[in-house]
């Protein structure tokens, strides 16, 4: 099985009326699995570089009636490039993007800028064990001393499907 965006979101504990920042939304699987547990008085931002994948997004949420989903043209990787406030978050989603990032420290010091105290991250990247891995993989276990590093602790470690791991920490 590939990553199960519904599973892997279900162990990050989103519920009604919550916020949350997906960052390198790209397509939006996870944003709109978010969407549909926040309800209509939560809210998802959909960050990405990308605006093409942000204008897509926005259209396939607003076509399935979703409409608690704000697109947001940002840079995760820099430290308030997500534009969005301080302590927004009770929850982020970072999907398939530790391994692009750059400045992993930076990126997951604007997680820690986004989330209020206690709030969670939800970490899903590719396994070291699978064939389909890109070249710059983050491990698992890089993820996790990263994070730590940066005062969050883990909260639990799962199997995100054949070529995933998923990762949550709390802030």
């Amino acid at each position: 099985m590939f990553s199960d965006p519904a599973a892997n979101v279900a162990k990050l504990g989103v519920n009604d009326g919550m916020r949350v920042v997906d960052l390198g939304a790209g397509s939006g699987f996870y944003s709109f699995e978010a969407a549909r547990r926040v309800g209509g008085s939560g809210r998802v931002y959909a960050v990405d570089v990308q605006k093409v994948l942000l204008e897509r997004l926005r259209a396939t949420g607003a076509a399935n009636g979703l409409r608690n989903i704000e697109v947001v043209w940002g840079n995760a990787e820099k430290i308030g490039g997500t534009k969005l406030r301080e302590g927004i978050a009770d929850r982020v989603i970072a999907s398939n993007i530790l391994f692009q990032i750059e400045k992993p420290d930076e990126f997951i010091l604007e997680i820690k800028r986004l989330l209020k105290p206690g709030g969670k991250v939800l970490v899903i990247d590719w396994s070291e064990v699978s064939a389909l891995s890109p070249k710059n993989l983050v491990t698992s276990l890089k993820a996790q001393t990263l994070f730590e590093k940066s005062g969050f602790k883990l909260d639990q470690s799962f199997n995100a499907g054949d070529h995933h791991y998923g990762l949550v920490f709390i802030k």
